[in-house]
């Protein structure tokens, strides 16, 4: 990847190539449980680091398997990333993880690549397109295979969802980028590189995006803890919300 490629094309570049690592570390079969998930955060992350700096010198990176820079506070690009959405489904031989490329420009999330390795399928703000909701089907909501929240439950049963059990932040907000799911709801405590790059993919979709009160995301915050999202089709977003305000009265 050359200097001269764009923001999003050096996005899906670097997601793509952090995928393929790690697909192949897994392959090898010489590591397992923890250790693999640990083996694969660590490489991916290094991999990406150095592509993103050789790419955006100039760049600050924020990361999960980083040390935080706080520097980067004062800086109006931040490429936010997750080298490996999903650690403990990617240990345990599931495909429902991903690798999130994001880039916030003055606190927004402006560029963003979501890579499915195991789908081989790439998200990119470049290419984002949603499906419409039709209009005679139950909403489907998207929620965790293992635990969902009093509030996500109450949310669901308001609106009579129906739901879909998914692993990974990213899978789950792009299930809703390519019409899988409806609405995507999370409180349950997330970090800017949870959703850094899924939410600027599905703004560039034309879905809503946004903390559970309406409130826009904002991202490269001293303290990068975003603990809660919705990523919803907008012609669901009013119904959403106030289910949710109702819920958390």
């Amino acid at each position: 990847m050359t200097a001269a490629a764009t923001d999003v094309e050096l996005a899906r570049s670097v997601a793509v190539e952090a995928g393929a690592l790690l697909l192949a570390i897994r392959d090898r079969g010489d590591t397992h449980g923890k250790a693999l998930g640990d083996a694969g955060d660590r490489e991916a992350n290094t991999l990406i680091l150095d592509r993103l700096r050789a790419a955006r010198p100039d760049d600050f990176i924020l990361s999960e398997e980083s040390i935080d820079d706080r520097a980067r506070c004062a800086a109006e690009r931040v490429w936010i990333v997750d080298p490996l959405d999903g650690t403990r489904d990617y240990a345990e031989g599931l495909d429902d993880w991903a690798v999130h490329i994001g880039l916030a420009i003055g606190g927004r999330p402006t560029v963003g690549a979501v890579a499915v390795p195991t789908t081989g399928r790439v998200y990119t703000t470049a290419e984002a397109r949603c499906t419409h909701l039709r209009s005679a089907a139950a909403p489907r909501m998207v929620v965790s295979r293992t635990r969902m929240t009093d509030m996500v439950a109450r949310v669901s049963e308001a609106l009579a969802t129906t739901r879909v059990g998914m692993g990974s932040a990213g899978v789950k907000a792009m299930a809703v980028v390519d019409g899988r799911a409806d609405i995507y709801l999370h409180d349950g405590g997330q970090y800017e590189w949870d959703n850094c790059a899924p939410a600027a993919v599905a703004l560039a979709a034309g879905l809503h995006a946004s903390r559970i009160d309406g409130s826009p995301l904002v991202y490269n915050c001293a303290n990068p803890l975003l603990p809660d999202l919705l990523i919803c089709r907008p012609e669901l977003a009013d119904q959403v919300l106030a289910a949710v305000a109702a819920a958390t009265r």
